[in-house]
């Protein structure tokens, strides 16, 4: 697999990771087995990053994965902090990264975590100089070796990226998610930090499998977040609407190569993208992690599939969703 380099981290990264949300059951039942099979099947195909965080499962996906770890080394795991409390710009101190980051320490195991990301916090807390003051002290103590940020928004992230010890920039960025490209990747490839596409099948609506007859589980935010009931809508669907983007996908499907599957024709526009370091597709399986490990291998998008990836874009997706994040 093609390895990409976190710049202010100094750590290289195959460039297709895993995103272990999925392993915490908080959108679908995964066993404990099934979730180690997953695990197996990506790092057999290549991965060598998975990115994971303490809410999800309220640690289950650490869990799981730190038993998964012991013996193996080479794998850089990213986990994030600070939405198991109220979302106010109060409780981003540094007691608080202490107890939040030993409680993922112990989760996964491990003495020093690879990389902790603030997840998603309020606007403020990307502005605050104490917070930036409390992070280089986690990494002074030991506690982790870097830091970064998962953020909603473009501004979020170029805050962040503007801070010297920010290592990692994770961001929604696919094919229904184009502002990022504008500002975001060229300020972080500047600053050599790295960038963490997530969602890049946009909640599974880029994969193809969808259509106006599916439907989802009572406990899977696609189904219980559609308006943003439990968490920003940008994270379901990209907060582009179902049957919109279902229209997109009809017209995105022509465009796949011999050999591509719908959904790694999406993944492989995530990587064909300048600044992106790791792309962090979810698997439920060990077919679905082995698919999206194999996008590495396949070659670059046709300039006619990224012209028309942007034109679809311009009439369907961009109105609604532009000028949100």
């Amino acid at each position: 697999m093609e390895n990409r380099t976190f710049g202010r981290m100094g750590r290289t990264v195959g460039v297709v990771g895993l995103g272990a949300w999925q392993l915490g059951a908080d959108w679908g039942e995964v066993s404990e087995a099934d979730a180690h099979a997953t695990l197996q099947a990506a790092v057999d195909a290549g991965v060598t990053f998975i990115d994971t965080a303490d809410v999800y499962g309220d640690g289950r996906s650490e869990q799981i994965i730190g038993s998964f770890i012991k013996d193996k080394p080479q794998l850089t795991v990213a986990t994030k902090m600070g939405r198991r409390v109220a979302q106010e710009p109060g409780n981003y101190t540094l007691d608080n990264f202490r107890a939040w980051t030993d409680r993922s320490r112990a989760n996964l195991g491990v003495d020093t975590l690879d990389l902790v990301q603030l997840h998603c916090p309020p606007t403020p807390v990307f502005s605050t100089d104490a917070v930036y003051d409390a992070l280089d002290t986690l990494v002074q103590e030991k506690r982790i070796r870097a830091y970064g940020v998962s953020v909603e928004k473009v501004d979020e992230a170029l805050a962040a990226i503007a801070r010297p010890g920010t290592a990692s920039v994770q961001i929604i960025l696919n094919a229904f998610r184009l502002k990022p490209l504008e500002r975001v990747l060229p300020a972080a490839a500047e600053a050599g930090v790295g960038i963490i596409a997530r969602v890049p099948l946009a909640s599974g609506l880029l994969s193809g499998r969808y259509d106006e007859k599916t439907t989802f589980a009572e406990n899977d935010h696609r189904n219980y977040n559609r308006h943003g009931e439990a968490f920003d809508v940008g994270e379901t669907f990209s907060g582009v609407d179902f049957a919109t983007g279902l229209e997109a996908v009809s017209r995105l499907r022509p465009l796949v190569p011999e050999g591509f599957t719908m959904a790694q024709f999406a993944l492989r526009w995530v990587l064909d993208q300048s600044g992106v370091t790791v792309v962090i597709p979810g698997a439920r399986n060990p077919e679905q992690a082995r698919g999206n490990a194999a996008v590495a291998d396949l070659p670059p998008l046709s300039d006619e599939a990224r012209e028309t990836v942007r034109a679809v874009y311009d009439e369907l997706i961009r109105p609604q969703v532009h000028d949100k994040w």
